[in-house]
């Protein structure tokens, strides 16, 4: 899936339309928006596979098949990329061709050494993930860690997981651990703004405002709109400032 976090604005706006389209069956709505995301950012396995289904359903199984196989170059085990495709040339009556495709996209749904697929893997990893979300809504913290924490057994990649393991174990009380699960989804993708901002607050939990203050600028720079990063620092000038001043007087 398209990192949203590393888009603009107007990029992010295109991506979550034309998903929205192409959910909804509107095949020309999301070639369009499609299109726009495409004249700046290639590189999203997820966009050129949802392109050639599009393409495919208007009958353009060339084209179709050219979006497909970008998506397989920018990630060779996207099983539905390869069934997709698989797809194509079976209409095309090229059987084997289908053939050799399909036994891949079975061969790249398969983790080694386990009998159950990356998709089943990743359904049990979001509902695990939900059942966490439940305990939070509760209060049942404790609970919900155990949840995300199994949740992630199965899916260690899922960063949005490992973000709101981050923000549980803080609210338990356990900031120190907290800090760890965030600096890990950032040093898996630096640009997931949420875990950026969450980091800091931990940082402020422990006192520690300067570190808190780099996180929540790096994070303003990242995303000059949000309010809530820019309250956040307002609210550290109070306590940086008296800090700075002791330090020029001790000088």
């Amino acid at each position: 899936m398209a990192n949203l976090n590393s888009l603009s604005p107007v990029e992010r706006d295109n991506y979550v339309r034309a998903k929205a389209h192409f959910e909804r069956g509107e095949v020309d709505p999301a070639l369009d928006s499609f299109s726009k995301l495409l004249e700046s950012r290639r590189n999203f396995a997820d966009v050129h596979y949802m392109v050639g289904i599009l393409l495919e359903q208007k009958g353009e199984l060339d084209s179709a098949s050219k979006s497909l196989q970008k998506a397989l170059e920018l990630n060779p085990r996207y099983a539905e990329a390869l069934l997709a495709l698989s797809s194509i040339h079976e209409r095309r009556g090229d059987y084997e061709r289908a053939r050799e495709l399909s036994e891949r996209a079975a061969d790249a749904s398969r983790i080694p050494g386990t009998d159950i697929d990356t998709i089943t893997h990743a359904k049990l990893a979001n509902l695990q993930a939900s059942v966490g979300d439940a305990y939070v809504e509760v209060g049942e913290l404790r609970e919900a860690i155990d949840a995300y924490r199994k949740a992630l057994d199965r899916r260690p990649d899922f960063h949005d997981i490992r973000h709101r393991l981050g923000v549980a174990l803080r609210e338990a009380g356990l900031p120190h651990k907290a800090s760890l699960e965030f600096k890990r989804v950032l040093r898996s993708n630096p640009e997931f703004v949420d875990s950026r901002v969450q980091l800091g607050l931990t940082y402020y939990s422990l006192g520690q405002a300067q570190e808190a203050a780099q996180h929540w600028q790096e994070a303003a720079a990242a995303e000059p709109g949000r309010n809530d990063v820019q309250l956040y620092l307002r609210l550290l000038s109070d306590v940086l400032e008296p800090l700075e001043s002791a330090g020029k007087a001790g000088s």
